[in-house]
């Protein structure tokens, strides 16, 4: 996930979880927070309980996050945050929290005449590879559930359109002919073929650090006959460390009714 695409997410986020923003670079955004996102995010549990008790004026935080310092005002001030740092990670949480899923219809102008609004699945997430080291990429695929065609990239697709809670005017649903369900594990399936042909050099390259440092701890108790506990948990925690995984996350998704295509 790279800083404009954390960028255009959070401003996102931010927008529909009614918080303004109130200034924005390339590299930066100052939002005023609602009183949900200020509940959420900014870890104010007594203040929040004392005001409700006194039935006070909410007066939420405002919050300032630079996306990229080389395109942000010299003289900004606020949170760096990238793709691992804490309060993007809160960020994804509360996403998960709010709403981690959506059944959305595009808001179109109509003529008068019967438009159709046709069924896209959309997941965003990210594969975690994680040894001694760690990287993360973003993902966000969408499936048609009429022709089964997926799409990288799919929020940056969509996101400059107008999406409603109901259906608008005017307008039909067409029925999905993929199940729901059966698109998830496409799209499963497509992620986990995507990683099976990515280089996997740092897995081979993590697990010869293992076996290094295994070895190591080995020759520190040749001398005993037996084994002491302390040597199993040093070799478990050497494990831990080392051994390469990969993770899929799925931060959030839903059924999306679009009109046109969204590469068009």
């Amino acid at each position: 996930m790279n800083q404009t695409e954390i960028h255009d997410y959070i401003k996102h986020f931010f927008i529909e979880n009614e918080s303004e923003i109130l200034e924005e670079s390339d590299g930066h955004l100052h939002i005023q927070l609602s009183i949900d996102m200020d509940k959420a995010l900014m870890n104010r549990p007594f203040y929040w309980h004392y005001l409700e008790k006194i039935n006070g004026i909410p007066n939420p935080m405002r919050l300032t996050l630079i996306t990229n310092t080389n395109s942000a005002p010299e003289d900004v001030k606020g949170e760096l945050i990238h793709f691992g740092s804490p309060r993007l990670h809160q960020i994804f949480q509360t996403s998960k929290e709010l709403g981690s899923k959506s059944l959305l219809y595009e808001s179109i102008q109509t003529t008068g005449a019967t438009e159709p609004l046709r069924p896209w699945l959309l997941l965003n997430g990210s594969v975690s590879y994680r040894c001694d080291h760690k990287k993360d990429q973003f993902f966000s695929i969408g499936l048609s559930l009429i022709t089964g065609e997926m799409i990288r990239d799919m929020h940056d697709k969509i996101s400059h359109r107008n999406f409603v809670e109901k259906i608008p005017n005017y307008c039909f649903t067409v029925s999905p002919i993929i199940k729901p369900k059966s698109g998830i594990e496409r799209m499963k399936a497509h992620l986990m073929n995507e990683i099976e042909k990515e280089d996997h050099t740092w897995a081979l390259e993590a697990m010869n650090r293992l076996k290094k440092d295994e070895q190591l701890l080995s020759a520190f108790y040749d001398d005993e006959d037996e084994k002491p506990e302390s040597y199993y948990q040093e070799r478990e925690a050497i494990k831990s460390q080392y051994e390469p995984k990969v993770e899929i996350s799925i931060i959030n998704g839903g059924l999306f009714y679009i009109h046109n295509h969204p590469l068009r």
